[in-house]
């Protein structure tokens, strides 16, 4: 009786080919790692185009994808070993990017059916060459890896490529059949950001460069697009970078404070490895572009960086995204960046696929339930140890993070009501203008207003006085005067204020030189469920499902309000009282239906 593999291997390659790479970005960056690992100091990303007629029309889709380096390149030992799964020369490896030997096969067999390297030490000319060719793995053909030969690189890539040095290695994909991009335009597109930021270290110190190009197969010597990885740091301090000018040439964040580094020891295995954690967070000129900076280019591009940076032997992980409030568009304007070496990676979790920390991410998600307030975090720390529970050395890391992000928080709202100030306007048909006609009605009916005698005086000592009281509650003098200039100069009886209140009032009305102004306290519920979720000028364009998600939550936020009052009158238990309450609201309704009535 013969034995049996213990699974087929046909059934083995095909579950490693859902190996869990993101998109095709990711996956070349998992030879971008092996690259740089060889030494590599230039990488190419190169794209090979086939003309296909689609529905009677001729057009360009990706036909191969291919990465040349001029690291070390391979022996024919180190190659044979390369294509095996869990194999390679780095598994042992606690210093460099690579570790776990799957990157070459794996990563390649989730984008294509057939991949094939070339890797020489002694020019290109005597390259050794190996593939493996899932068609032939399906049918029984290829149960391990093809011995390796000596194999002339084909012509159109010699052509296409600029990497080829003395030593290297050429890895080309084909039979593209799970490249979720299907042109080479949308691969490059979508991979310099990304790759940009995964090795923004190593191009940002010119150690190395990655070029991206593509061809059309017919003619590999006319490079259709031709651009280089630029970097993108999330923390925004490094430059120059991709970001939108001025900030690619000058940091558009800011070091939070002196603390803007903390590095801690964790003790592990028997030794001490360190953590350095970092923030940053946008300057305030940043948000105050007159144009709008969620908007604006770099407000654009900062969306695309928003997450915990977690970066592992100089190249990121991921962007993680559980501290994160998704629905909010000021999460774009804090950075934050996790630097821990390999020696670690059980500690965080790290995948086969370097895509993700596991153990990072769920101490994230479930830190506001094992730091409930009937524990402190030296308390929970110890019942971690005490169950060898490897999430342990990442509670104080998480924490810190947490408490941080809340002051970061509380800046980047007070910028945001600093740039909302500056740039609101009173505009034609606005509710201020629409309550200054309903009002001057009401003062031709006799009806005076406690603040009515106080518009007889100067305009330009009505304007300094509700300067002065708008300063006086917080807001900056240029916007002071900006907001005063705008409201009395434009004859507006009514103007709205935001600062944050001492008790819980959700607002405060003040008679001030002619004017009435009507101040938001920050700080409550009903400000952020009502106000802020519906600001006229938003942090940013939204698309359908966000708008009705916002409008959702004012609608609940509204109702909650409501709510709110029924219950006070309920809870009334004076009958005379109550009935005081009653007319209030009888009469308040009746000046809100005057109002509010706009002949719709």
């Amino acid at each position: 009786m013969t034995d049996h593999p213990l699974v087929p291997t046909h059934l083995a390659v095909k579950a490693m080919r859902d190996n869990g790479y993101r998109n095709t970005a990711y996956a070349v960056a998992e030879l971008i790692d092996n690259a740089i690992q060889a030494g590599a100091t230039s990488v190419e990303l190169l794209c090979c185009e086939r003309d296909v007629l689609v529905t009677q029309r001729t057009r360009r889709n990706i036909h191969q994808v291919a990465v040349l380096d001029n690291g070390s390149g391979m022996s024919m030992s180190t190659l044979n070993a390369a294509l095996q799964f869990g194999n390679g020369e780095h598994l042992n490896d606690r210093d460099g990017i690579g570790r776990f030997g799957m990157g070459l096969p794996s990563s390649s067999i989730s984008q294509c059916r057939k991949v094939e390297v070339w890797t020489w030490q002694n020019g290109p000319e005597s390259a050794l060459y190996s593939y493996i060719n899932l068609d032939d793995v399906d049918r029984g053909r290829q149960t391990s890896v093809p011995l390796p030969e000596i194999r002339s690189i084909p012509s159109p890539w010699h052509e296409a490529g600029s990497a080829f040095g003395t030593s290297g290695t050429l890895i080309v994909w084909s039979q593209l059949d799970r490249c979720m991009w299907k042109t080479a335009q949308a691969i490059i597109d979508n991979s310099q950001l990304l790759i940009g930021r995964m090795y923004r270290r190593f191009i940002n110190s010119g150690n190395v460069s990655i070029r991206m190009a593509s061809f059309g197969e017919e003619s590999p010597h006319n490079i259709r697009e031709e651009t280089y990885a630029t970097t993108n740091d999330p923390l925004y301090l490094i430059v120059p970078s991709s970001t939108p000018s001025p900030y690619d040439q000058e940091p558009m964040f800011r070091r939070d404070g002196d603390a803007w580094e903390i590095t801690e020891k964790v003790e592990y295995d028997g030794a001490v490895h360190a953590v350095t954690t970092r923030f940053s967070l946008a300057k305030e000129e940043v948000r105050r572009n007159p144009n709008d900076a969620g908007r604006a280019p770099h407000g654009k591009h900062a969306k695309q960086n928003v997450g915990i940076s977690l970066m592992r032997a100089e190249r990121e992980l991921e962007l993680e995204t559980s501290f994160v409030s998704m629905y909010d568009p000021r999460e774009r304007w804090w950075g934050i960046e996790v630097e821990f070496p390999p020696s670690l990676d059980e500690v965080f979790g790290v995948t086969n696929n370097k895509q993700a920390a596991r153990n990072f991410t769920d101490v994230a998600k479930t830190i506001d339930n094992l730091l409930d307030e009937s524990t402190t975090p030296a308390e929970v720390r110890e019942d971690l140890r005490a169950n060898e529970d490897p999430r342990e050395p990442l509670l104080e890391i998480a924490n810190r993070i947490r408490l941080r992000l809340s002051q970061l928080r509380k800046i980047i709202e007070q910028q945001g009501e600093g740039a909302r100030r500056g740039r609101k306007r009173h505009e034609s048909g606005s509710a201020e203008e629409a309550a200054t006609t309903t009002t001057r009605r009401r003062q031709q009916e006799g009806h005076e207003g406690v603040s009515d005698p106080d518009e007889q005086m100067p305009l330009g000592q009505r304007e300094q006085e509700v300067a002065t009281a708008l300063a006086e509650g917080g807001y900056a003098e240029e916007d002071a005067q900006l907001l005063a200039a705008r409201s009395v100069g434009n004859n507006i009886k009514y103007l709205f204020a935001e600062q944050e209140l001492e008790g819980r009032m959700f607002f405060t009305v003040s008679p001030v030189a002619g004017e009435v102004v009507i101040k938001l306290n920050t700080k409550h519920p009903a400000y952020k469920n009502l106000v802020e979720v519906l600001d006229e000028d938003p942090d940013e364009e939204l698309t359908q499902d966000e708008a009705v998600a916002r409008l959702r939550r004012a609608y609940d936020g509204l109702k909650l309000l409501l709510i709110a009052w029924s219950r006070f009158e309920e809870e009334v238990l004076s009958d005379n009282r109550r009935a005081e309450i009653q007319d209030i609201r009888t009469d308040w309704g009746r000046y809100a239906w005057e109002y509010l009535d706009r002949g719709d």
